[in-house]
């Protein structure tokens, strides 16, 4: 903070000022000594009433017995000793000061003043920061970056390359605004950036400000909003004020819908704080001029609550969707991120890619640096692919959770769950491809099943749907016909399949009996930001028909998957006692289980347990399976069962 010495320096004169009249006029003095000739003084130490002396040149300030003080006067060149007829036999203290000013009593005199002073200005300057704050909270909270601050750039960017290319107009108008005002063009005064979070929505704007290399002012849109009556207004108006000061510059709004939702959804209706804020930024916006060389960008994943006001022309003229990477992108992005880091010769970012479908830049972003802490903590000196693949699970599941204890029992039932995931997905025709099967538990779920889609999808057929129902049945079916018993283990499996089935009738017209069209109104409080509630626009009997329906495409899921789990008993068998032994299946033993014949798969069974025994796990009740040996000799020992069979 810059200061104002001239006013201070006229503040300090008036306390020094205030601190003389108070101590001349106000603080009590010491009571003057009377004075007395020699002859007196004499007179006294005759008679003994002197008690002490002080001596100071000339000046002889006598303290007399009954404690009151006398000044008189010998000559200068007198000794005190060498007065005639004074007595000092019975003077108890007699002191001889050399001549000067005298500093302590000076401080004593002035202390009481000293605390005085350093009271008023502790005053004061509470009064001053008191008063600076209060002038500055209608002041914007927005931070500055200028051109020399280190920022991203366009290459910082990947899997984005159409808004890049929108973007980079931007850029050349910010660098070279007369080009475009020769031909008569407007560059937009605002731009909306739309996508879900993680996309790089932040990143980009910061791109932009990098490129241009121009002032950017960053600030969320919660920041304009406070509990006080027109402090948001005001500090939109502080904001635009300095951008216009330092032009050509982009002001960078984060999630601008926490300021820019639909007028009159509020809970005080067209008069709260957060609508005048809104009002505010609209008028601001539409007095930029042409050539003022101030581009506003904002950020938002829910444009659909945003004021209309906001989003028409003239104001966020071009909006531009980040939406989540394809394979080129999420390559890309893997490129940027491993940069600096030492990747190991197994690095494999394309199939990196393939297998991180849907995930947007801040997931793979944390994916490569959980890569990087897994190398680290395993001692190596290289991220390998061991630790890439290991880190797409934990951005998906969470972290192994090695220290949950799991019974042998539970430990088989989610074997077999998991198998019979696996084994569904792999029999459907229209599912994607199984990747990986685990029973390593993992945040809330015991083990999970990925399957790795073989191309970016943007439609979902209805084949497509049937099978992805029967994949997410084929856990709580494997359960039912191996132990003859159900777990609460697909409670989430069922809740999604009834979730997606709902939708197939309601949402996406594929009911034969319903044909196309869609059922219920979605309505939502904007004000909340969230849907709370589906206005029924249908009767009673077409509320019968979608229960009807969505139950026949489950119970028709349902019915698929048990036939292929029936079909492949013995499969479903060995993928399970493989889980069980070794926790992990991997995509190439994975693809060997599914497709070689069982007499070779029991065959290398029976080989690994000559071979090399393995160690035994803790006993549970059934005595045919207190060891993992004796359950591959019971596989092996088993006679094939019909299809068709439990």
């Amino acid at each position: 903070m810059k200061i104002n010495w001239k006013r201070t320096i006229i503040v300090y004169a008036a306390i020094i000022l205030i601190a003389i009249l108070f101590s001349t006029f106000i603080l009590p003095g010491e009571k003057k000594p009377e004075e007395i000739s020699l002859n007196a003084a004499i007179a006294m130490s005759q008679e003994s009433k002197i008690d002490s002396i002080v001596v100071t040149d000339n000046q002889l300030t006598i303290t007399g017995t009954d404690g009151v003080k006398y000044v008189t006067y010998k000559e200068s060149n007198i000794s005190i000793y060498e007065i005639p007829g004074f007595m000092l036999d019975n003077v108890k203290e007699i002191t001889i000061e050399s001549g000067g000013f005298n500093w302590g009593s000076l401080l004593i005199s002035f202390l009481p003043l000293l605390i005085f002073g350093l009271l008023i200005f502790f005053l004061f300057s509470q009064a001053r920061g008191a008063n600076n704050q209060a002038m500055s909270f209608g002041r914007s909270k927005a931070r500055m970056l200028t051109a020399s601050t280190p920022t991203v750039t366009f290459d910082d960017v990947a899997g984005v390359d159409e808004a890049k290319q929108e973007l980079r107009e931007v850029v050349d108008f910010l660098k070279m605004r007369e080009k475009f005002q020769a031909l008569g063009a407007r560059i937009p005064k605002g731009i909306l950036l739309i996508g879900p979070p993680g996309t790089g929505k932040t990143l980009m704007a910061k791109a932009i400000a990098g490129e241009a290399g121009v002032p950017f002012f960053s600030i969320s849109g919660s920041e304009f909003v406070e509990m006080f009556v027109g402090v948001g207004a005001s500090r939109v108006r502080d904001l635009f004020d300095q951008a216009k000061r330092n032009a050509p510059c982009i002001i960078f709004i984060d999630e601008i819908d926490a300021v820019g939702r639909q007028r009159g959804a509020g809970m005080g209706g067209g008069h709260d704080e957060r609508e005048q804020t809104l009002n505010q930024i609209l008028v601001e916006m539409d007095g930029f001029d042409t050539n003022t060389s101030v581009i506003v960008i904002a950020a938002t994943n829910r444009p659909d609550i945003l004021d209309e006001a906001l989003l028409r022309p003239g104001r966020f003229d071009r909006r531009i969707a980040l939406d989540r990477p394809d394979i080129v992108g999420r390559k890309a992005i893997l490129k940027i991120h491993s940069k600096g880091k030492p990747l190991d010769a197994t690095a494999d970012l394309e199939s990196l890619a393939k297998q991180t479908v849907g995930f947007s830049g801040a997931d793979l972003a944390n994916l490569v640096n959980e890569a990087a802490i897994l190398a680290v903590r395993r001692g190596k000196k290289s991220i390998g692919m061991a630790e890439l693949e290991e880190s797409i699970d934990r951005v998906i599941a969470g972290p192994e959770r090695k220290s949950r204890k799991i019974s042998p029992k539970e430990k088989e039932i989610t074997a077999y769950h998991e198998a019979g995931h696996a084994l569904v997905a792999r029999m459907s025709p229209n599912a994607d491809p199984v990747h990986k099967i685990s029973i390593v538990a993992r945040g809330m779920s015991l083990g999970h099943t990925r399957q790795l889609p073989t191309e970016d999808r943007y439609l979902l057929t209805r084949s497509q749907f049937k099978d992805m129902l029967a994949t997410l049945l084929g856990g709580r079916i494997a359960e039912e016909i191996v132990f003859g018993e159900i777990s609460t283990g697909a409670s989430d499996d069922i809740r999604r399949a009834t979730d997606l089935a709902h939708k197939m009738v309601t949402d996406y017209g594929m009911s034969d009996k319903l044909g196309t069209r869609t059922f219920g109104n979605k309505q939502e409080m904007i004000f909340l930001g969230r849907e709370i509630a589906e206005q029924r626009d249908y009767g009673d009997d077409i509320a019968n028909i979608i229960d009807e329906e969505v139950h026949n495409i489950v119970q028709t899921a349902y019915n698929t998957a048990r036939e292929i789990l029936l079909n492949n008993r013995d499969r479903l068998t060995h993928i399970a006692l493989r889980l069980m032994a070794k926790e992990t299946i991997e995509p190439d033993e994975l693809e060997k289980l599914f497709t070689e014949p069982m007499d070779k798969l029991e065959a290398e069974l029976r080989e690994a347990v000559v071979a090399e025994p393995v160690a035994e796990t803790v006993p549970v009740k059934t005595p045919a399976r207190q060891t993992k040996k004796g359950k591959i000799q019971d596989l092996i020992k088993q006679p094939k069962q019909a299809p068709g069979t439990v």
